[in-house]
């Protein structure tokens, strides 16, 4: 435990003048979606509620540092950035961002689904159609870096993340990956680095502490692999590979491992298979001799079905770098892996601890708590695992929240806490094996962003208001 918490101590300290008790970026304390010291009362619509503020939808999140919460939204076709009171929930100041496009969208996405990032006095955000912004305290735009197009057919959703002065934005695309370091004060670019070998990708970075006193680090899940980079020079430190071809949960850490869940369509065990080859699909198929297949140069009909998603770079062919991606993306295996932190170079076969491959969610990140690994699946399928070892200590729904999933869990005061697309909340006492529903809550609204939790409130976002709930005079 003391080694733990001196971990949590030297991230903590990287995240500008966040404390403790603050929410700074996506899910809390290094996106771990838990709030050790919280005392949570009981809540709900009408039950210790102590404001709620009608916002504009949106599916970023609420970061909070001080006095205040920020969020971002949209109306219309214009997008927001959004400073409120964190004591009555007024709204302070908006700002609207520059849109000069309108990039394609999943129908569960939004285009203002990454959540903002905050030193306690500046905010960061980060919009597809745009680029990056940076708000000083009282809205002014102090700096901005137009981003992009990007070439997300889903949607860009990953939260950029702010450690001491750099300001780090993943960029993960069907082609043209890179991820991107700012100097929060002054916009200038610290580093870009080009990742040619990832498509689309929506996971948040983690910071991560080397034991060593080495220099800090961010670990970044993309498709196939986990990249240790450096946070001041972005120099590749370390990685782990075995994951599956599109990421969208963050990762979540303990004091020894990284947890990295992945699932994504056509990659569950079973569903592997053996692609041939390019040269050789060239052999057969390349009439014209360019070295590239356009669509009616193939006769195989699964593959003329699926030409636009093997069609990378949309640039009507498949080249080679197309093909090689269809190759990796039709063996890999859905999962949630266990993986021992730090190392040098390929730290894959030293680093896997075990992996799970049944019952993963597709958007909610995992939580690990108190020793126990949650996932919670469409379906209101929670599952709770060994975190030592990835066994199965009680897989069951959480009644009466049976529907979808986008917010990810949350843990204070022993409980967990999940909510529904459909605003159904649930308080569940925590146990791994004996965990059980304790109550539930349901909002009139929908909820696709995680909630917040500070200093005894929670800070729940539904489609249309922001909520705060706790007891009078916390």
């Amino acid at each position: 435990m003391r080694r733990f918490l001196l971990t949590w101590g030297l991230v903590l300290g990287a995240v500008a003048a966040a404390t403790a008790a603050d929410w700074p970026t996506f899910r809390g304390r290094n996106s771990s979606g838990v709030a050790p010291d919280a005392d949570l009362p009981e809540f709900g619509p009408g039950q210790n509620e102590l404001w709620k503020t009608p916002l504009p939808p949106g599916h970023s999140s609420p970061v909070i540092v001080g006095r205040r919460i920020y969020l971002t939204g949209y109306e219309g076709d214009k997008l927001f950035t959004f400073a409120l009171e964190r004591e009555t929930g007024k709204i302070l100041w908006r700002r609207e961002a520059p849109r000069p496009r309108k990039e394609a969208l999943h129908k569960s996405n939004s285009p203002t689904s990454a959540s903002a990032a905050t030193d306690g006095r500046n905010v960061f955000v980060f919009f597809a159609d745009y680029g990056v912004l940076a708000y000083g305290p009282d809205g002014e735009n102090k700096w901005q870096a137009p981003l992009g197009p990007f070439n997300n057919p889903m949607g860009q959703s990953a939260t950029p993340v702010l450690s001491g002065k750099t300001l780090i934005v993943p960029c993960d695309q069907e082609s043209g990956s890179f991820l991107i370091a700012f100097d929060k004060d002054t916009g200038k670019v610290k580093y870009r680095i080009e990742r040619p070998d990832f498509t689309r990708g929506f996971s948040t970075p983690v910071l991560y502490q080397p034991k060593d006193g080495g220099a800090l680090q961010f670990l970044l899940a993309g498709s196939y692999k986990l990249v240790a980079y450096e946070v001041e020079t972005g120099k590749e430190v370390w990685w782990v590979g075995g994951l599956t071809w599109q990421l969208k949960p963050t990762p979540v850490m303990d004091d020894e491992s990284i947890y990295v869940l992945g699932w994504a369509g056509e990659a569950d065990p079973g569903q592997q298979e053996v692609v041939p080859e390019f040269a050789e699909v060239l052999a057969k198929w390349d009439s014209n001799s360019d070295k590239r297949l356009a669509r009616e140069e193939i006769t195989d009909p699964k593959l003329v079905k699926k030409f636009g998603d093997l069609d990378l770079d949309n640039d009507k062919v498949l080249g080679e770098r197309d093909w090689k991606m269809y190759q990796a993306k039709r063996q890999v295996v859905n999962g949630v892996t266990a993986y021992r932190l730090g190392g040098w170079g390929d730290m894959t076969e030293k680093s896997r601890l075990w992996k799970y491959e049944k019952s993963l969610p597709n958007v909610p990140s995992p939580l690990v708590y108190q020793g126990v690994l949650y996932l919670c699946k469409e379906g209101g399928i929670l599952t709770a695992l060994d975190a030592k070892t990835g066994k199965v200590l009680k897989q069951a729904r959480i009644t009466g929240a049976l529907g979808d999933y986008f917010a990810s869990p949350l843990a204070a005061g022993g409980k967990i806490y999940t909510i529904s697309h459909e605003g159904k909340l649930s308080v569940i006492k925590a146990g791994g094996a004996e965990w059980e529903v304790e109550r539930q809550v349901a909002f009139e609204d929908g909820v696709n962003a995680t909630p917040a939790i500070v200093d005894g409130r929670v800070y729940v976002r539904t489609h249309s208001a922001l909520y705060c709930f706790g007891r009078r005079g916390n």
